[in-house]
């Protein structure tokens, strides 16, 4: 069990914020140093009323279930979560335009470059239909 830490963020434009930071291990027990703003300095008075903003976050972390959910993830999976979950309307960590933006790029670029070296497949990137593997060439 951890309890992170909380600490103030000076910002160069904007209030003060707090920030919750915290260390997670991933799949080959390599540690990943993750982070969250929790609120500004004027949201939050003091690092008490920060800390119980954060138990929430804190007993997610702590969670069993989060640490089993280690799992491989396929590019095509990636771009799929990324465009459901991060893309989505009801994500405010980005502003409208850097989503409506991030969407196209992820359509126009990266998914039409990937079904052409046949990645977003469902067989997976270089194989055939018949699943044996196939030779991809780059034509750019």
């Amino acid at each position: 069990m951890q309890h992170g830490s909380l600490i103030k963020s000076v910002r160069k434009y904007g209030p003060d914020v707090w920030q919750f930071r915290w260390s997670e291990k991933g799949p080959q027990n390599r540690r990943f140093y993750r982070k969250r703003v929790i609120g500004t300095v004027e949201d939050y008075g003091d690092m008490d009323c920060a800390r119980r903003a954060v138990a929430g976050l804190l007993s997610e972390i702590n969670s069993d279930a989060r640490r089993i959910g280690y799992h491989s993830m396929t590019f095509a999976q990636l771009c799929n979560h990324f465009e459901q979950r991060e893309l989505a309307k009801d994500n405010t960590w980005r502003s409208y335009s850097t989503k409506k933006t991030y969407g196209v790029y992820l359509k126009r670029w990266v998914s039409t470059r990937l079904a052409l070296f046949g990645v977003l497949r469902s067989d997976g990137p270089g194989r055939s239909d018949s699943g044996q593997r196939t030779h991809i060439d780059r034509h750019d």
